[in-house]
């Protein structure tokens, strides 16, 4: 009679050493990568009334008009205050600066300001109309801090032959 043996049967051992490698690579760089993709939000809002609502005249009703022309300053009780043409072919937005600062300064309490853009404007001169808007850039005891001008931007298209 022959007798039969049974071999041990054992699990062959997992190698996941080419994984571990890769996850010790692939931690540290989505780490990192993280730390970068940082996404910034504007809030806006958008013009509108309700039906039969008027404003009253009395209330300085900031605009500011971008179109591939150029900028246009005005309010509602005194229409355009300034008008910026193009400098070298591109926007003047150190001059639209200037000019809100000085509305800042003579009116310090508006902190709201209606931006009207042509359908020409491309998203980049936006983005900086509403950054020039918003706030810029002073020295204040020797800190450099974001002062404030108009951050409540509302968005509005241009009319049409401005």
């Amino acid at each position: 009679m022959r007798r039969r043996h049974r071999r041990a049967a054992s699990s062959p051992e997992l190698d996941i050493t080419a994984f571990l490698n890769l996850m010790i690579v692939l931690v540290p760089v989505l780490l990192l990568g993280m730390v970068f993709s940082q996404i910034r939000t504007i809030e806006l809002q958008f013009p509108g009334m309700e039906s039969g609502e008027a404003p009253s005249a009395e209330q300085l009703r900031l605009v500011v008009t971008i179109i591939p022309g150029g900028i246009e300053v005005s309010d509602s009780e005194r229409g355009v205050i300034r008008t910026l043409p193009l400098r070298e072919g591109e926007q003047d937005f150190a001059g639209l600066l200037e000019t809100l600062k000085s509305i800042k300064a003579r009116v310090p309490d508006k902190t709201d300001v209606v931006l009207e853009v042509g359908p020409e404007i491309d998203y980049q001169t936006l983005v900086t109309a509403m950054d020039t808007v918003r706030s810029y850039p002073a020295v204040v005891a020797a800190s450099k801090i974001e002062a404030e001008l108009f951050p409540d931007v509302a968005l509005a298209d241009a009319m049409e032959g401005t």
